[in-house]
């Protein structure tokens, strides 16, 4: 990816005060045709119809299948930014000198400061990020091995405060980034011990960085500036609502090589960002609970259903975002989560491995299992941190 341009720097701003985030037809449009063109488009196509925008776009768009839906999800797009349109560019000027006020730096696609784990979000990508830190480079520069989200629900309960701080603790003493929320609760606490542990800690919200959202956490958010960073996609000025609090969470498993899930109800924004979390195919982990508990319901049940690992000791979550991320690095856990040590072939596919990598024919003829089972069962372990893929072959890392 080639460095951004001004004019593509400033066309991003102004999409980040035009579209709400997550729009997928903004995304495709920017992907598709640059920043600056694509806006010089959407502008003519709103004073003259959509007729060169569709040329320009085609019938393969991925929000929408076939002419007419294309059609008809830009003519949709069109009716949301067009009450934006007029002065968007002002609005963006502003949001820079917001942005400036406050000391907080402008973040585009392109450049060394981008966070790579967004590239995985396609038209779902954020256009820019608005990074506040009293540090220059308050990730890159401490070496973190990977960033491990830890979420929760805002009315958390003592046990849950507990092993947040248990978790949280490991990962700063492992050398991982931790990422929430900046909300009450859970996200409080994890911030507050990445803090007082003197780990960068990223705390991405759902509004501009110029406002710190919740009020009652404006000293625990001053106090991540001077040890990570606040990041938002919204601009300055931008106040938080329930709907960009729902795209936010995206940003935040998508930050993370790993998401756990201390504490949860059963329609708490956390399972929003487990799920996310899974979309991108990222590794889940929830904390169980007293069975009584409300504030457990929803760990229970990502537990139940198969989309979370049950975390057993406090290293669980920080060993998955490890083997992601140190691929030379010893295993650190034998208590294992998902079932892997269970599953009858990953236990048959790890007994066929030695220390000299194997081809998976090799591996299927050893264990006794088809090449299909066996490629899926070296996948689950390699997940665990188990194996390790390598030009020749796989072996036990």
């Amino acid at each position: 990816m080639t460095a951004p341009s001004g004019e593509d720097t400033l066309a991003r701003v102004v999409w980040s005060v035009l579209a709400e985030p997550g729009d997928a037809v903004a995304g495709e449009l920017v992907a598709a045709l640059g920043p600056d063109e694509s806006l010089a488009l959407v502008r003519r196509a709103a004073a003259g119809g959509a007729s060169e925008l569709l040329e320009q776009v085609g019938t393969d768009a991925s929000f929408a299948d076939g002419p007419d839906r294309v059609r008809a999800a830009l003519e949709s797009a069109f009716d949301r930014w067009r009450p934006r349109l007029g002065g968007a560019d002002d609005r963006a000027v502003a949001a820079m000198a917001s942005a400036a006020a406050v000391g907080a730096r402008l973040l585009v696609p392109g450049t060394p400061e981008w966070p790579r784990g967004l590239e995985d979000l396609g038209p779902h990508a954020p256009f820019v990020l608005w990074s506040r830190s009293e540090l220059d480079d308050p990730v890159g520069a401490a070496g973190c091995r990977g960033a491990l989200a830890i979420v929760g629900c805002r009315a958390n309960t003592v046990a849950g405060a507990e092993a947040t701080a248990e978790i949280a603790s490991v990962a700063a003493d492992d050398g991982v980034e931790i990422v929430s929320g900046g909300a009450y609760g859970i996200d409080a606490v994890a911030h507050r011990v990445a803090v007082a542990a003197g780990t960068p800690t990223t705390a991405v919200l759902a509004g501009g960085v110029d406002q710190f959202y919740p009020a009652g956490n404006h000293d625990l958010l001053r106090n991540v500036l001077g040890r990570g960073r606040v990041l938002s996609e919204s601009p300055p000025g931008t106040r938080p609502t329930r709907w960009r609090f729902l795209h936010r969470n995206r940003l935040i498993a998508a930050l993370s090589g790993a998401t756990v899930v201390v504490e949860a109800a059963a329609r708490s924004g956390a399972l929003n960002t487990a799920h996310h979390a899974l979309h991108l195919g990222r590794p889940v982990f929830a904390v169980p609970g007293p069975f009584a508990s409300a504030a457990s319901v929803g760990c229970h049940r990502l537990i139940a259903d198969g989309t979370a690992q049950i975390v057993v000791q406090p290293r669980d979550p920080v060993a998955a975002v490890s083997a992601v991320v140190v691929h030379d690095a010893p295993p650190v856990a034998e208590v294992l989560v998902l079932g892997t040590r269970s599953d009858p072939h990953v236990t048959r596919a790890l007994d066929a491995l030695d220390r000299r990598p194997l081809p998976v024919e090799e591996i299927a003829r050893r264990s006794g299992l088809s090449v299909d089972d066996t490629a899926d069962a070296l996948a689950l372990a390699q997940l665990e941190g188990l194996v390790v893929a390598l030009a020749e072959g796989w072996c036990r890392r």
